[in-house]
């Protein structure tokens, strides 16, 4: 069944500076659309001129190496996701010259049931040498590097990526359906360890929303908005936040730009909920009660700084995560690891 539209649309912004976007959008923490951020890019007049102009643009970048493309029959309609016994994906991947997959897309461009195609988040620097200096990204430093996307008219399910997020239409229309983070528990995440392309995505199929199997579903559509790009429009997208994103038009390229904040790193936090799971999920629930205190005191600092009562030099790990002490972290966990 449907549920309608989606009832809210991401607010858009125009003349967006760099200044606007770290002082006013970044700080919302709510995504926004960019209204013509990259219009002025030589990538978007060539896409705006043909899909042919916008493949012999890219392939005057190309450096000649592989990309992987992804290759699913008809039958799926454009969605790259599991078979229906989650046994496997309805998909396989392929590696291939990015001449042989434009060509492949532009083949099927008039095809009345193409098999759905693409190229997905390959970088730039290494595929497609000069595409940054001549298509600069206006609000982020050189170091964040930007990453290719090529497809037809295919759909990514609803997921979440661990960054921040910019988006940008350069050629064909692209659709994205958002959700707030707090909206996990009623968007049924399929397996964390096998996914279509890494993150874990949602299990519900937003086209056509199987109710009775995900009753809560109908909850997270009630916070659901939608945003429709065109060439040279952006989108912004927090952390956390999931996305849905439909491909709208048989030749589609996207450039995005994923960055994190800086902090001490040792392992993802995804990784850490996977340990978390298997040593804490199944003790009993006085237990986790326990060990859910635990947690929001000393990880997610619920009461203040927990360890506001100690010398700074006498915290250790409970304190700044210094080098030294995910080195020593670092030790505990492969120990512990090594002894499961």
């Amino acid at each position: 069944m449907t549920l309608g539209p989606a009832p809210f649309r991401t607010p858009e912004w125009r003349d967006v500076s760099r200044e606007v976007f770290r002082d006013l959008i970044v700080p919302a923490g709510r995504p926004a659309v960019l209204k013509g951020l990259v219009a002025d890019w030589p990538a978007v007049a060539a896409g705006q001129t043909s899909d042919q102009a916008m493949a012999d643009y890219l392939l005057g970048l190309d450096a000649g190496g592989p990309v992987t493309i992804l290759h699913g029959g008809p039958e799926i309609g454009g969605r790259f996701f599991y078979t229906d016994s989650l046994d496997g994906l309805n998909f396989r991947r392929r590696t291939v010259p990015l001449r042989e997959a434009l060509g492949a897309l532009l083949s099927f461009r008039d095809a009345a049931e193409p098999p759905a195609l693409a190229v997905q988040s390959t970088p730039t620097a290494s595929a497609l040498p000069g595409f940054t200096a001549a298509n600069p990204q206006p609000l982020l430093d050189d170091a964040v590097g930007p990453r290719i996307w090529i497809g037809n008219a295919i759909t990514t399910a609803t997921h979440f990526d661990m960054n921040y997020n910019i988006a940008c239409a350069v050629a064909g229309r692209r659709r994205f359906t958002l959700f707030p983070p707090d909206q996990l528990k009623n968007l049924y995440l399929g397996p964390l360890e096998f996914t279509p392309a890494g993150p874990p995505v949602s299990m519900v199929d937003i086209a056509a929303p199987d109710l009775d199997r995900y009753p809560r579903f109908a909850e997270a559509w009630s916070t659901a908005q939608v945003a429709e790009l065109e060439p040279g429009d952006a989108i912004y997208i927090p952390y956390f936040w999931f996305h849905n994103v439909e491909s709208l038009d048989p030749f589609t390229v996207l450039i995005n730009y994923w960055w994190a904040e800086p902090r001490a790193v040792l392992g993802r936090p995804l990784e850490a909920l996977l340990h978390a799971m298997a040593s804490i999920r199944e003790m009993s629930a006085s237990e986790r009660a326990i060990w859910r205190d635990v947690f929001d005191h000393f990880v997610f600092k619920t009461d203040g700084d927990p360890v506001a009562h100690l010398p700074p030099d006498r915290r250790g790990s409970l304190g700044e995560m210094t080098p030294e002490h995910l080195t020593r972290i670092r030790g505990i966990l492969l120990q512990a690891l090594g002894k499961a």
